[in-house]
């Protein structure tokens, strides 16, 4: 991909230099932008569909609001690399998702242009509103815009803030992202239309302007306004619940159109009183070609080659955590027709695609919203079905009082495969799985697994479609096995029973999950020191193995436990029964290490793991410590 002619980006230090360009310096602006987030996702990775999609917008919107005093708020804010660069951070995009480098979100310690964090879906309108309201009770800021994908608008939490607003009827905009609309000659057509409209109409009477002009269009011009207003009002036409909300509706128009684009921008924040909507049709990956026809637009991808758009794979010969689990609950779901899955717009992220494929009926996407989908699966199970929920560990978060008193509280036999468990790496804090074994743990009848590698992963997805006694889940990290051997077939395991991995007389590691690795090459250091290390994998989180840990703490003189989870977890539980049954007492030191009490941020997982102080040599020193010996040998160098 050739550099762009005119570097119109060189002239550009911050959002206020776009308010005195022309019309055709802004569409040489959004060029240079789109050539240097390609230039730069290619070469750290990260969302270029979604940010590709609204470069026109993005440059757009910092010409037309006066940022950081007028609000911009990005939904999700994956989208958000244009923003970047135009708001004094182009000289670190090469630093992009890494470690001491920009977040791959939004975040408002980066930047007083990220009014508003984000890294999860539906959230900028709630925002917005906050923002409204505090302009209007004095505080020094501007308008509020929120920018949400359809996706994300379709959410529960998107309509309980359009309704808030509508009733608070506060002068603020919401600009619908809507990338799956097709800018057809036809529609591009309508949206011309009606832009022009925009610019003398006054908004109050934009509605029936709008709707007489629906009524007269030709078939696929008129099916691209119903099309428009289904996705913002719920009905396939003539519905009134957007409008009974109390927003003013303008669009569609092409987010690829700069003149379009300015003309209703500048329209809608010269006239509005009160809350609009702004609906904006584009295309992911517009002007990369690659991006534009791939099936995923290139939402997520690693560092690729510009030229050819191939990305550069991982050499790992083990299978990712994610495809072992769609294959082997795809091969369960073949033997019993009762198996079905639910995801919650990840299917692919899921690896539930492998289901999908093979038994269309029996997978289940109900849209960014988790909390639908944990009672969803709760029906399914109280009517005889074994549904597994398949939600990353990041977002499983937002459905948890659905997990206590739909599922928990009635014990009904949902399987929750929770994905990207522990630390993820270049999402970030955000997306960190750091807290499901606390939160899961602590509610009665509710089992909780955590796979050591991926064929244990194969046996914990068995013994889940096989469990209908209540709710069980399992967790698994992100990315590749360790190279396990993988069985034909998975095993049911016996329920709350862990295994001793090594044995020894001095010491024991008991681990919950993938850390099981690691204490085995801590293990070995120490018995190079002439150490006796016993080393066993809990399985289990809940319930625990009492057995298991008596054994241990009966007979070694420390016990130490891992788990790639936060403070509260299996550790504390753990601690907890040694705590009730007088153990603690019995001369044995017990040491529980977990993720410490902060958030982390991106990173690769190595370098989040060693700044967690969970690393081999972490293990090493730790059990050193609790055995006496000083732990010098094993310390990290600085």
């Amino acid at each position: 991909m050739t550099k762009p002619l005119t570097p119109t980006l060189d002239r550009v230090a911050g959002p206020a230099d776009l308010r005195g360009m022309s019309q055709g310096e802004l569409v040489q602006l959004a060029r240079d932008v789109r050539h240097e987030v390609i230039s730069n996702v290619s070469q750290t990775g990260g969302h270029l569909g979604s940010s590709l999609g609204v470069v026109e917008l993005t440059v757009a919107l910092h010409a037309v609001f006066n940022t950081p005093f007028d609000k911009l708020i990005w939904d999700v804010s994956h989208q958000s690399y244009p923003h970047k660069i135009l708001t004094g951070r182009r000289d670190r995009m090469h630093t992009l998702r890494q470690g001491g480098g920009l977040a791959g979100f939004c975040k408002r310690t980066e930047s007083e242009y990220d009014a508003f964090g984000a890294g999860h879906s539906s959230t900028s309108i709630s925002a917005a509103v906050g923002f409204a309201i505090g302009r209007d009770m004095g505080q020094p800021t501007g308008d509020a815009i929120a920018v949400i994908g359809d996706g994300s608008i379709s959410a529960g939490m998107a309509y309980e803030a359009l309704n808030h607003a509508g009733h608070l009827g506060k002068r603020m905009f919401v600009i619908l992202n809507d990338n799956e609309m097709s800018i057809a000659p036809p529609v591009g057509a309508m949206s011309k239309y009606l832009s022009g409209l925009y610019a003398g109409t006054p908004l109050g009477k934009l509605k029936d302007v709008a709707e007489g002009f629906e009524a007269a269009l030709p078939g696929p011009i008129r099916e691209g306004a119903r099309r428009a207003r289904q996705l913002v009002t719920g009905f396939p036409g003539g519905g009134t619940l957007f409008e009974e909300l109390g927003f003013d509706y303008i669009g569609p128009i092409d987010g690829h159109d700069m003149g379009q684009l300015l003309t209703v921008l500048r329209a809608a924040r010269a006239r509005a009183s009160g809350p609009v909507l702004i609906h904006v049709c584009t295309v992911k990956g517009k002007g990369y070609k690659p991006a534009e026809i791939a099936a995923d637009k290139y939402h997520g991808v690693s560092k690729f080659d510009v030229d050819s758009g191939t990305q550069k794979k991982s050499k790992s010969n083990a299978p990712s955590y994610t495809s072992v689990f769609g294959k082997t609950l795809t091969d369960e779901a073949a033997r019993d027709s009762r198996i079905v899955a639910i995801t919650a717009a990840m299917p692919s992220g899921t690896g539930l695609d492998i289901l999908q494929n093979r038994f269309p009926q029996r997978v289940f996407d109900v849209g960014i919203a988790e909390q639908h989908a944990v009672t969803f699966a709760a029906g399914m199970a109280a009517a005889g079905l074994r549904p597994f929920c398949a939600i990353y560990s990041t977002f499983l978060q937002r459905g948890y009082d659905q997990i206590v008193h739909d599922v928990v509280l009635q014990n009904l036999p949902v399987r929750f495969a929770i994905d990207r468990a522990g630390l993820v790496g270049a999402d970030g804090s955000t997306h960190a799985g750091a807290f499901d074994v606390a939160f899961l743990s602590n509610l009665p009848g509710m089992t909780v697994m955590a796979a050591s590698d991926e064929a244990e992963l194969v046996d914990m997805v068995a013994t889940a479609a096989a469990y209908d006694e209540g709710p069980i889940a399992f967790r698994y990290p992100r990315g590749e096995g360790v190279g396990a051997e993988m069985p034909e077939r998975g095993r049911i395991l016996e329920i709350g029973k862990g295994r001793v991995v090594k044995q020894g007389t001095q010491l024991a590691f008991l681990t919950l999950g993938p850390a099981l690795a690691d204490a085995l090459k801590a293990a070995e250091a120490l018995e190079a020191r002439g150490i006796s290390v016993t080393v066993a994998d809990a399985r289990f989180a809940k319930p625990m193995d009492t057995d298991l840990i008596a054994q241990l703490v009966d007979n070694h003189a420390a016990v130490v436990t891992v788990e790639h989870g936060a403070e509260g977890g299996f550790g504390a539980m753990v601690l907890h029964w040694l705590a009730r049954t007088g153990r603690l007492d019995n001369g044995c030191a017990i040491r529980t290490m977990t993720l410490p009490d902060m958030f982390i941020e991106q990173a690769s997982p190595d370098a989040m793991y060693a700044e967690a102080g969970l690393t081999v040599a972490d293990l090493a020193d730790t059990a050193l410590t609790a055995l006496g010996v000083a732990p010098g040998h094993f310390a990290k160098p600085a």
